[in-house]
């Protein structure tokens, strides 16, 4: 048996988020924002269509895109403008998990291997209208496309009868009993377009009542239950809460029974205030909501480990963390941890180009500009290969850290991060 997923679509067009396919009437200016929306009330994935109409356009429908997967921590399905793998391709690097093909375009059918042999099976997915499209091309489909996208609502049904992939189901207005219906389809995996989006705010509900319908959907349950947990003298248990992307320490709270509910629930982290007596989510006052990614009990069962998506800052001082008051202070060189150490250096490096300072080889760089930079960074390139000549591993130390320092002034020039970095090697 498999998950079944709600899958909200943004359909985007110069720039904003639209109706649908064929309407262009604007729905959302800051289609980022609707993403954002989605992803934190229940959307178990997004897609996202590009309907651009210019080489421009597309383009800036990609950095969009790029700015949507970095913002949301759901996995996202690029589709439209493909005509070649190369636009599959920049789907993959824009941060989507996955790029359909549409199958109304033979172009497309035709490089359905070559992509998914390259890019791999779980990545490809094929877009259908007509379940004629899935018929001609069976043996194709299941042997290298993980998903089929059915945008036609009439073909839902001979789609699902003749179909060996997991569909997901495009449908412009939806029913809670049309949704158990669909979904309890053996072979349909999710439900898609506005029938989704217009009910986006009720996500959480909408997962409720599929389980109360023995349909299995993506939510928190937990595997240790509360009467497990070992509490304190107020009945209630520590909770540590960790960035689950930085593995940053950002705060400590209480939660008690209610809390701990609450918090499976909703999916946002909900403490037990003890001075006010009385539970609080965090985020409802600030916007700055963290979003459960897992929690973890210690050994002796009395202490919570959550991982959380952080929206803005954990601490009420507008402090990403609250443990900034140094009491040992560490001595100079003592963060080990290659991402802080990165990251340190990274920001050194963005205040010389914000506060130039006389005399900085920074400052010289990006005075001298992009030609220079590159110029240095081959230059290093080269002294590395020399260097891996020699039998002495340190001047091989020196020359990757030489390399590094410039490309990090090439990384501030473009604006680019090393949690974005961090990102795209994590997908390879």
């Amino acid at each position: 048996m498999i998950y079944k997923k709600l899958i909200p679509c943004i359909y985007l067009y110069q720039g904003n988020a639209v109706a649908d396919y064929d309407d262009r009437t604007v729905i959302d200016l800051n289609p980022i924002e609707l993403a954002v929306f989605y992803s934190q009330n229940g959307a178990d994935e997004l897609l996202l269509f590009d309907l651009s109409e210019t080489a421009e356009e597309h383009q800036e429908a990609l950095d969009l895109i790029k700015d949507i997967c970095a913002k949301t921590d759901i996995p996202v399905t690029g589709a439209g403008n493909v005509g070649r793998m190369e636009d599959i391709k920049k789907f993959l690097y824009a941060g989507c998990k996955k790029a359909a093909l549409d199958y109304s375009l033979e172009s497309n059918v035709a490089i359905t291997e070559e992509v998914s042999l390259k890019f791999g099976r779980e990545k490809t997915v094929a877009c259908v209208s007509e379940a004629s499209e899935i018929t001609r091309n069976a043996a194709l489909l299941e042997a290298y496309v993980a998903e089929v996208i059915v945008t036609d609502e009439n073909a839902i049904r001979t789609a699902a009868a003749v179909s060996k992939q997991p569909l997901v189901i495009s449908v412009p207005r939806v029913s809670l009993d049309k949704i158990i219906e669909l979904l309890s389809e053996p072979v349909i995996s999710g439900i898609t377009g506005n029938g989704i989006n217009n009910n986006a705010k009720e996500l959480l509900k909408i997962k409720d009542f599929c389980k109360e319908n023995g349909i299995l959907v993506h939510s928190l349950e937990p595997l240790i239950d509360w009467k497990e947990l070992k509490k304190n003298g107020e009945d209630m248990v520590p909770v540590v809460v960790q960035d689950y992307r930085t593995s940053e320490v950002l705060m400590v709270a209480y939660m008690n029974e209610d809390a701990f509910a609450a918090t499976l629930k909703s999916g946002k982290m909900t403490y037990f205030s003890r001075s006010r007596n009385e539970l609080w989510i965090k985020g409802d006052t600030s916007g700055h909501y963290q979003y459960v990614k897992s929690l973890t009990a210690d050994c002796d069962k009395d202490t919570i480990l959550a991982k959380v998506f952080q929206v803005g800052a954990a601490c009420h001082t507008g402090s990403h963390s609250c443990f900034f008051n140094d009491v040992i202070k560490p001595e100079e060189g003592a963060d080990a941890n290659p991402f802080t150490v990165f990251e340190r250096v990274l920001a050194v490096i963005k205040d010389r180009k914000v506060h130039p300072k006389e005399g900085s080889y920074t400052n010289y760089l990006f005075d001298k500009g992009l030609d220079k930079i590159l110029k240095k960074m081959g230059e290093e390139a080269a002294e590395i290969i020399i260097a891996s000549k020699n039998p002495n591993p340190n001047e091989i130390k020196y020359e990757i850290a030489d390399f590094l320092y410039h490309m990090m002034v090439l990384m501030v020039d473009k604006g680019i991060s090393w949690e974005e970095i961090i990102e795209e090697l994590a997908k390879r």
